[in-house]
């Protein structure tokens, strides 16, 4: 299959671009609607159009547009041949379900059928995968044959429909609104005994590193430097081996929590405490609870030997139920005197953070990690491809 360049589409140079949604189709869904009793039946049966049914943008009075008013965090991808656009799709989040909506997917004529539609839906699904969200819905038309037979084989099913979207007649007129879902159902959790948490040994290095790359390719930023991080990290001499983990499942390295020497200054000097950074888990294992059994193994690890207290950034909907408080509750701010969600803290011993507070400074590790060595690392790697996602720093 061909590889296409997808880029974003800015907002400011695409809003109102018009998308000519124009097709022929050869096959439609007839819909009938019966009620029996206190049961309602709907049917959706494929039949032939005769003659065929043709649809093009200039029929309707609010053709399809990207970053349309009421798409309020829409954010759009698209193709370029020879600098004209000639495929794209657009999303918006539903958050109050937690859910992603694909408000346009549109391949122009002469390209259909190449692959394309699947490479810009396949965006679609790491954004939905990178924001954890639980499923992926759009609109379609009963009489799109084609676009239904499109999203059925990229795994969506019907999840609804609205027999009167688009006039009163939709049900005559054969142009149903459908609504299809791509359901990602939440993975389950695997026991304990089916994970091995253990220090690292040489041999799982590049193992390491490219679980590390996976996890954080394309999260924070397009690509990613956390696997530089982790080759880094293990000669610096802030690293803490003794108290780091790998989990080893199905005979592979499916995850890692590397720790380091950080320190709060205050007006009695520094004070050592630790941190951790990264945390990854394979995205195959993500949501199972890798990282959970990593962090709880760990902190123990490091109480056992004596360490006051863990200040790390992180995702604020996720640490806290591991016991992690904003570092404001200990009186601590960033190295430039700032304080956020993402900037938390764990007490190893009951009252340790608070009793030190002041400024939190990493190992200059961190500062470390240049986009040229990045490259380099990348290079020999296998191929991943870069993208800008909503909410990337």
């Amino acid at each position: 299959m061909k590889k296409y360049n997808i880029i974003h589409l800015p907002k400011e140079q695409w809003k109102n671009h018009i998308l000519p949604m124009d097709y022929t189709s050869d096959f439609y869904y007839d819909v009938s609607i019966e009620q029996k009793d206190e049961a309602f039946v709907a049917s959706f049966v494929r039949k032939a159009a005769l003659p065929p049914i043709t649809h093009t943008g200039e029929e309707y009075d609010f053709p399809d547009k990207l970053y349309q008013d009421f798409w309020e965090k829409a954010y759009a991808w698209g193709i370029l041949e020879e600098g004209k656009l000639v495929g794209a799709i657009e999303t918006c989040p539903e958050e109050w379900s937690n859910r992603l909506r694909v408000t346009e997917l549109w391949v122009a004529e002469g390209f259909r059928r190449k692959g394309m539609g699947h490479a810009l839906m396949s965006v679609a699904k790491e954004q939905a995968r990178l924001e954890r969200r639980r499923a992926i819905i759009l609109e379609t038309q009963s009489c799109n044959s084609a676009a239904v037979s499109f999203y059925l084989k990229e795994g969506f099913s019907l999840i609804g429909f609205d027999a009167c979207c688009y006039a009163n007649n939709d049900l005559s007129r054969r142009e149903v609104r459908m609504e299809l879902g791509f359901i990602r159902n939440k993975p389950e959790r695997l026991p304990s005994s089916a994970v091995t948490i253990r220090p690292e040994m040489p041999a799982d290095y590049l193992q390491t590193e490219r679980m590390a790359q996976r996890a954080f390719w394309n999260k924070h930023k397009p690509g990613c430097d956390e696997h530089l991080l982790v080759r880094k990290l293990r000669t610096d001499s802030a690293y803490l081996p003794e108290i780091s983990r790998v989990a080893e499942a199905d005979g592979k390295i499916i995850g890692c929590i590397m720790y380091s020497v950080s320190h709060l200054s205050n007006a009695s000097g520094n004070h050592a405490i630790i941190t951790f950074g990264p945390l990854c888990v394979e995205p195959d294992y993500a949501g199972m609870g890798v990282g959970e059994m990593l962090v709880k193994e760990t902190v123990k690890l490091a109480a056992d030997a004596g360490y006051p207290g863990i200040v790390i950034f992180g995702e604020p909907d996720y640490y806290p139920r591991l016991g992690f408080l904003t570092c404001d509750n200990f009186g601590i701010t960033t190295a430039d005197g700032k304080n956020f969600d993402a900037f938390m803290g764990l007490e190893l011993k009951k009252g340790a953070l608070s009793a030190i507070g002041g400024r939190f400074h990493e190992a200059e590790v961190f500062e470390t990690l240049t986009a040229g060595e990045t490259e380099i690392l990348n290079q020999s790697f296998p191929y991943l491809e870069k993208q800008q996602f909503p909410g990337q720093w």
